[in-house]
């Protein structure tokens, strides 16, 4: 080789040689990837070596309707079990059940269903919640109180159906109080050789370095699910500890942290925000709607023979939007029943008597003597679907079809002055649980807000917006009360940011939240029973 063409190498050499791949990089502008350094996971001034969750179904992994075990292994405790096992928690025992079918039976008798699935609808073919047998036939409910019962303890002491009180309760898991409405089947499941000892004291024995406390959903959920009908009645703001709410909430918060264990505690939300309540339309009726067809043709009859009466009747005494003529171009509101309207029943029966005669035109006061018209202040829960244009049993045609010529029952339909008793409820509820969480330097979850989140704007997280819409929102599973597990994952990534506030751990900044992608929304019919 030349002497200059030695030369020009070297040159070559020392020019590139003083370029690092940055800058070579950097002169094509080409994007430099920047290791981003995470710190390491501490758990602050929180001690998990024996992590208890106390609570109900939201707390025991529910979803669809029912306790099945893919839904169990995916609870939001389960969840964060597993994160506070990177700093020092222990093992996490669950009252598993015995399949993915869901359900509960006595001695081979069914106490509860299998779960809910996607289904199709027949006329539309849109997907809807439908029963596990509708879609795959028979099953066998396996989980059977009194034959196959697991052995605790329980880290998981999240019981279906408990309100606050209930974690008070001695004998609640006692067996021979199930036919007295005293026992709870799911807490029978886990109280084994003590029968009469109550969630807290089982809670207790275990002796829980950090604890969980999710409850009081229930207190008003009953009400509301029920219609506001009475039989399920709100618990009471005050009265000693297993009565009143406050009282109750205080005396559990004193016992958990009584051993110095830390925790968490989440407040109420309010349950005229979720599915089972936002699903069924007031304004339903829809002629045309291809699958409501052969509505079109009876609403003729319909105005001339009952809304237009009773639309004349109403309007003479001084309601004339109570009850409106039937349109065939559009929704149209369900007939319903409204306990709080005025008693028209003896006014009804004294217009209708010269055209229908004594007995009929009474009959007809006596079912039309509060009804009206729903409007978009009525909320109808989601079981009333299954009885919407439904004939009502006992009631003669024509005026026996549930929401169009029969008005809906109370249970089905939640009026403004019982969301408004359900508004004060959770309101006082949430103010005791947020106060009692401050006072014991006890970390707080504020649920109600981020439920309504998801009802108004959605929550976008790892790439996934979940809202609060049936089946297409992702965050409540099928029964559009509980949550799917996509959605207990975002509560755990909630609980533990919480944690990090107070604890000073650092669960988020170590990159420790889970990715609720990875959590499913959905479980197929077909999944495994195992």
């Amino acid at each position: 080789m030349s002497t200059k063409y030695i030369i020009i190498l070297f040159i070559l050499i020392g020019f590139t040689s003083c370029n690092s791949p940055e800058d070579v990089l950097r002169d094509n502008n080409v994007p430099i990837e920047e290791e981003i350094q995470l710190p390491a996971l501490i758990a602050g001034e929180a001690d998990f070596s024996k992590f208890v969750s106390v609570g109900n179904s939201l707390t025991s992994g529910l979803s669809d309707g029912t306790v099945f075990l893919a839904a169990q292994k995916m609870s939001f405790p389960k969840i964060l079990s597993e994160k506070f096992a990177l700093v020092g928690g222990g093992d996490f025992t669950q009252p598993l059940v015995n399949d993915n079918y869901g359900g509960l039976a006595l001695n081979g008798s069914r106490l509860a269903g299998p779960r809910f699935v996607i289904g199709e609808n027949p006329c539309s073919g849109d997907p809807t919640p439908a029963g596990l047998e509708s879609v795959i036939g028979p099953v066998t409910v396996s989980t059977d109180i009194l034959l196959n019962n697991p052995t605790g303890p329980f880290n998981n002491m999240g019981v279906p159906g408990a309100k606050s009180y209930h974690l008070l309760a001695p004998g609640y898991g006692n067996l021979s109080n199930l036919p007295l409405g005293l026992a709870n089947p799911y807490f029978i499941r886990m109280t084994g050789s003590t029968p009469d000892a109550s969630v807290l004291e089982l809670t207790m024995a275990q002796a829980p370095s950090f604890f969980s406390l999710w409850i009081g959903n229930n207190d008003v959920l009953g009400y509301a699910t029920s219609g506001g009908d009475g039989t399920n009645p709100i618990t009471p703001v005050d009265g000693p500890p297993g009565v009143g709410f406050n009282q109750t909430y205080s005396a559990l918060i004193a016992t958990l942290t009584s051993g110095g264990a830390k925790g968490i505690v989440a407040n109420i939300p309010y349950v005229t925000d979720i599915a089972h309540f936002t699903t069924v339309a007031w304004n339903t009726l829809d002629p045309t709607d291809e699958c409501q067809a052969d509505l079109a043709p009876q609403i003729p009859v319909l105005n001339a023979q009952l809304y237009g009466p009773l639309k004349a009747i109403f309007t003479a005494l001084g309601e004339p939007d109570r009850i409106d003529l039937l349109t065939a171009n559009g929704p149209n509101p369900l007939l319903i029943n409204d306990e709080t309207a005025t008693d028209r029943r003896a006014e009804i029966a004294a217009a209708l008597t010269p055209v229908l005669g004594a007995p009929t035109a009474g009959a007809f006061g006596v079912i039309f003597g509060k009804a009206r018209q729903a409007t978009a202040d009525d909320l109808v829960v989601l079981s009333a679907a299954s009885v919407i244009a439904q004939t009502q049993p006992g009631v003669p045609a024509p005026v026996n079809v549930n929401g169009i010529s029969f008005p809906l029952a109370d249970k089905w339909v939640l009026i403004p002055s019982e969301k408004a008793e359900i508004k004060t409820a959770v309101d006082n509820f949430n103010a005791t649980i947020e106060a009692a969480a401050n006072q014991a330097g006890l970390a707080f979850v504020d649920m109600n807000a981020l439920l309504t989140q998801l009802t108004s704007t959605g929550i976008t997280s790892d790439n996934f917006t979940l809202t609060s819409g049936l089946i297409t929102g992702g965050a409540f599973s099928l029964d559009g009360i509980h949550l799917t597990s996509r959605g207990y994952a975002l509560v755990a990534n909630e609980f533990m940011k919480a944690i990090d506030i107070t604890y000073s751990s650092n669960f988020e900044a170590s990159g420790n939240l889970v990715d609720i992608g990875t959590y499913p929304t959905n479980y197929s019919p077909l999944l495994p029973a195992k």
